[in-house]
């Protein structure tokens, strides 16, 4: 019989839900490892930049094992947190730590997929996600799905894994992320997925890069703040007062881009 942990790498798509099924159980254990506890910090500064209010309705995009969602709670103790992940399996421990905190009515864990969001338009006060955009298939898809659901008061914050591309300790910070964090993942899990992450930060749009998308995709940015010498980056947006579906064709060219850059850039 296949299980999620027995089928082979190479018949799932790098990033997939299904290939977080496969590491699911050993998910927290090895994140706790590779980032020496510091991921917890990074998670805590993305959801303060929420600016959490009394019964703040929030989005956790790629919730996984749920540990965003349950920040949300410790922030904000009454607000209501709707998460999201395409991993049943990594659903399922989440689903375990909410039920163990007795939450289970203020924390609801859905599967699903960022590029196709299950909410009315302006569901909610707030989005988070965190090292989950750069595994959707069809980033600019997701990005507007985001700008749809959120209020327009609402901010949306992406915490995501960057290239170290300059500096003096970026040499040292490359080689942690190019070489340690792969082979330590793939050593405690006993598995390939961890190797597709050197690749996929390589893959990853520089940030200046990704607030022109974000732009493109009705979201106005508001602060970019570099991580852990550019290791990581914390993206915290709005959405645009004119969204990309109200947009004419005429208008598409009038330096709106430029214009959210110079908001949001990188500090």
């Amino acid at each position: 019989m296949t299980t999620p942990a027995t089928r082979p790498f190479g018949s799932v798509r790098p990033g997939s839900g299904a290939m977080f099924d496969r590491i699911a159980d050993r998910y927290d254990l090895v994140n706790r490892i590779m980032t020496f506890g510091l991921d917890r910090s990074w998670r805590k500064k993305t959801v303060d930049s929420l600016g959490l209010r009394a019964g703040s309705r929030i989005l956790d995009l790629a919730t996984g094992t749920g540990d965003m969602a349950l920040e949300v709670l410790r922030r904000q103790a009454d607000a209501q947190v709707v998460g999201l992940d395409p991993s049943s399996e990594m659903l399922a421990i989440g689903r375990e730590k909410v039920r163990k905190q007795q939450l289970e009515a203020s924390i609801e864990l859905r599967e699903g997929r960022a590029e196709s969001l299950p909410f009315e338009d302006d569901s909610f006060d707030g989005i988070c996600m965190a090292y989950g955009i750069r595994n959707v298939a069809d980033r600019p898809a997701a990005l507007r799905e985001m700008a749809r659901v959120t209020r327009p008061e609402g901010r949306i914050a992406i915490l995501e894994a960057t290239d170290v591309r300059s500096g003096i300790l970026a040499p040292f910070a490359r080689f942690h992320v190019y070489h340690v964090m792969p082979r330590l993942g793939a050593w405690l899990s006993s598995s390939e997925e961890y190797r597709y992450l050197q690749s996929s930060i390589t893959a990853f749009p520089t940030p200046e890069a990704f607030v022109e998308l974000m732009a493109e995709c009705g979201l106005e940015s508001l602060a970019t703040h570099s991580m852990t010498f550019g290791a990581n980056t914390l993206f915290v947006v709005r959405p645009a007062e004119v969204r990309p579906a109200e947009v004419r064709p005429a208008e598409t060219g009038n330096g709106e881009t430029g214009s959210v850059e110079s908001r949001g850039g990188v500090r």
